[in-house]
């Protein structure tokens, strides 16, 4: 298990070097980002002294050397536009997409993993196959417009909910939480319902699959015929046995949502990392894009070796092929 972890440990290193040179490089070629932080107005004298003080004067190899140096201190650079250190500026903005990807990752699995179970048991009943077309639905249709749907008929026609931006926070040592009030209860449910949708059609689907590959076995059908209770078959027996790809769907998801909860994050002004990607990807504000990246592309690595741990400690027979 040891070496297991280990070679995991090195392999995330090797993942985090190539992506820093992808991303420094893309980042590097897009434009200059003198053109956003110097008024139009300015003289080519001017424009020299801002790329000279950015350090952006220096070659591309120059550059991501001293990059890499700094990272490996910690130092990730100073934003371009608030001169704020960029670690700084993301990881003050990391609760609020945590917040909100827990909640729409806690909908996605309440809702999605009984109704994945409900369509498997019964898969030619109506209510199954409603269930699936449901899902089919959660699939297709693009984030952006589910949002703005719902803030069309929750915010805008019935004034249930609010439109846009974040609950007021409340400290908890060096955490902003919003969810520790009922105002930030409000204010997350659209975003979170809009990015959690996709998730829980997702688990529908992998659920329904997982539990009609469980039923036919042996061990359901001795329980079945001991006369044990239909809750008990379902909420241990059954439950137990297709938790493995529900976990490993579910983290999965839960770390692409944090990566990736951009568009929604955009369509409802929600004040958290994908917001603060967006918009440094207009002002080309390199340190903040990269430091973003690397944040996210670490997170990606540790989340996936956390998964493949606990599906160790659910499947005992996957340790040994780890060992093998």
């Amino acid at each position: 298990m040891l070496v297991f972890v280990i070679n995991r440990l090195l392999q995330s290193v090797i993942v985090l070097l190539v992506m820093s040179v992808l991303v420094f490089v893309g980042i590097f070629l897009i434009g200059d980002p003198t053109a956003m932080l110097v008024s139009p107005e300015a003289t080519d004298l001017e424009r020299q002294m801002v790329r000279e003080a950015l350090g952006l004067d220096r070659s591309m190899l120059v550059q991501y050397l001293s990059f890499m140096g700094n990272a490996l201190q910690g130092d990730f650079g100073r934003s371009f536009l608030t001169g704020q250190p960029a670690l700084q500026l993301i990881l003050e903005r990391m609760p609020a997409t945590f917040e909100l990807v827990i909640v729409a990752m806690g909908f996605a699995v309440l809702v999605g993993v009984p109704l994945g179970m409900l369509a498997g048991m019964r898969p030619e009943a109506p209510s199954s196959r409603a269930i699936m077309a449901l899902s089919i639905f959660g699939f297709s249709l693009p984030t952006f417009w589910i949002g703005l749907m719902l803030i069309m008929v929750f915010a805008v026609q019935l004034g249930l909910l609010p439109a846009s931006g974040r609950g007021p926070a409340v400290e908890v040592g060096p955490l902003k939480l919003s969810l520790l009030t009922l105002q930030g209860w409000y204010h997350v449910a659209l975003p979170a319902l809009t990015l959690g949708l996709a998730k829980a059609a997702l688990l529908i689907r992998v659920t329904r699959a997982a539990t009609r590959e469980v039923l036919p076995m042996d061990y359901i059908k001795f329980a079945r015929a001991k006369g044990l209770p239909a809750r008990r078959i379902f909420g241990v027996h059954l439950l137990k046995n297709i938790m493995i790809p529900i976990l490993t769907v579910s983290g999965l998801e839960f770390g692409q949502a944090i990566a990736f909860a951009v568009v929604t994050e955009s369509v409802f002004s929600w004040p958290g990392m994908g917001k603060l990607l967006i918009d440094s990807i207009i002002t080309l504000d390199r340190p903040v894009v990269v430091a973003y990246v690397l944040i996210m592309v670490f997170f990606l690595v540790i989340l996936n070796l956390v998964v493949d741990l606990l599906y160790m400690a659910i499947d005992p027979s996957s340790r040994e092929k780890v060992r093998d």
